[in-house]
């Protein structure tokens, strides 16, 4: 959680917030590093942004983050943060920032975005997008009412009760496993995870088409490579092979892109039109900085994430390419899809929702409330405060503040309230002080292992 207060001209003052999970091994996945490094080098990337932010002096709220982009990814490699890590810092404040505008003058997420009060510009870090009339293109947005949960089916998840080990169940109401997920929620989209073991993903894949097969009606799925290929040959392997395999015909039409299957160390050093030829492809975890997207463009994908750990702005530019690149192909031939990076319940998910309807997805890859029990990590009047200013959003049945999925949907009517999408109330004497980053370089601590 973080909080950043603002001056305003007019001499007015006003506190935002953001909230996102601390994450080990997504932003950087060098195993030189231990959990804990990987936690102080997003601590190192927040400091970082927040010595720069005080530092700006007067400026707009997108200023904010262009004006210091370069010097953030650079003191971030002195501390050798890729980008990806250095870039989390700014995504964190820059909603705060938003945030508090937003709330000082009664103006919601939408609403600041749709008439540009961040400043957003098409400026040098952006140079494919000159000649783009980019207010007219925020103009254009408009929020959804609601949004469909696409379900993540992780490589370890279970699939059928079968699969738990006796005294595995966490037995809290929950669905635990993919028929009960299914079942429960009645989702139509579903996002699978491939571990880069033909034969051992053709059978879970199998496995996991005679339960969507069965139970979740007209379903669409996306193909998680989890950068498990070195090539595009790897993947190209296993989608030639479900292809061949009768049991998955029907998972196979269903795909609607293929995410992220090649290591991000070689992704943007190898060309994939072989395979995107017949399936689409987005980057994701290789998604570091502003002139990625444009180059793995001309590599063949065709599709990159949104994130809000990657920052809001980020995604908004890269819609912004999108839209062009459609206009100007005269088909909806690129596209941006919507990715999770385990959102909690609360201000994480919520301003990310708000973004990604904002943007036009109609779909959003959850996996938060699978693995977190909702709000259970909160004081109670916290929960209670968040359940009735966020009433379409949450149920308190039975339990902690829970995403409230109904027919695989969640409604987002409520957030378009004054700020980023929040008008829950956050106990903020009940939260930890941040431990202190370290200042140096960080020295793996596996270096030798």
């Amino acid at each position: 959680m973080v909080r950043a207060t603002i001056a305003l001209p007019d001499g007015r003052t006003a506190t935002g917030i953001a909230a996102e999970s601390l994450g080990a091994k997504w932003f950087d996945k060098n195993l030189a590093y231990s959990d804990a490094q990987n936690l102080d080098q997003l601590r190192q990337a927040l400091d970082i942004a927040i010595d720069l932010y005080r530092g700006r002096g007067w400026s707009t709220a997108f200023g904010l983050y262009a004006g210091t982009y370069r010097e953030q990814l650079a003191r971030g490699a002195a501390l050798d943060l890729v980008p990806l890590v250095a870039s989390y810092g700014p995504a964190l404040l820059d909603r705060a920032v938003l945030d508090a505008l937003g709330r000082a003058n009664g103006w919601s997420f939408a609403d600041m975005i749709r008439r540009n009060i961040p400043g957003l510009a098409i400026t040098d870090l952006t140079p494919d997008l000159a000649g783009l009339d980019l207010p007219a293109f925020l103009a254009g947005l408009a929020p959804g009412s609601g949004i469909d949960v696409r379900h993540t089916v992780g490589l370890v998840d279970p699939i059928v009760a079968a699969d738990q080990k006796p005294g595995e169940r966490v037995d809290d109401g929950l669905p635990e496993t993919l028929e009960e997920v299914v079942r429960h929620y009645r989702g139509r989209y579903y996002k699978l995870k491939v571990g880069g073991d033909v034969r051992a993903d053709l059978d879970r894949l199998s496995r996991i088409a005679a339960v969507l097969d069965r139970d979740a009606g007209d379903y669409r799925a996306t193909l998680d490579g989890n950068e498990q290929y070195d090539d595009v040959e790897g993947i190209g392997e296993l989608w030639r092979h479900m292809e061949e395999t009768p049991a998955l015909q029907r998972l196979v039409s269903s795909i609607m892109f293929i995410e992220q299957p090649i290591k991000r160390a070689v992704a943007l050093a190898r060309p994939v039109e072989a395979l995107a030829r017949r399936k689409k492809l987005i980057i994701d975890e290789s998604d570091g900085e502003l002139g990625t997207f444009p180059a793995a463009l001309a590599l063949g994908y065709s599709g990159v994430s949104s994130k809000n750990c990657k920052g809001f702005y980020k995604s908004i530019l890269n819609a912004a390419r999108v839209a062009r690149l459609n206009a100007r192909a005269g088909t909806a031939q690129y596209f941006m899809s919507a990715e999770d990076l385990t959102t909690l319940a609360g201000v994480s998910v919520q301003q990310d929702l708000a973004l990604v309807s904002l943007l036009g997805l109609t779909h959003v890859e959850r996996n938060g409330h699978h693995f977190i029990d909702g709000m259970s990590f909160a004081p109670a009047a916290e929960q209670a405060s968040f359940a009735a200013a966020h009433p379409d959003l949450y149920d308190r049945a039975g339990g902690p503040a829970r995403l409230r999925i109904e027919q695989g949907r969640l409604r987002l009517g409520s957030l378009a309230c004054p700020g980023f999408a929040v008008a829950g109330e956050t106990d903020i004497a009940a939260l930890r002080p941040m431990p202190a980053a370290p200042k140096a370089r960080i020295v793996p601590a596996n270096a030798g292992g």
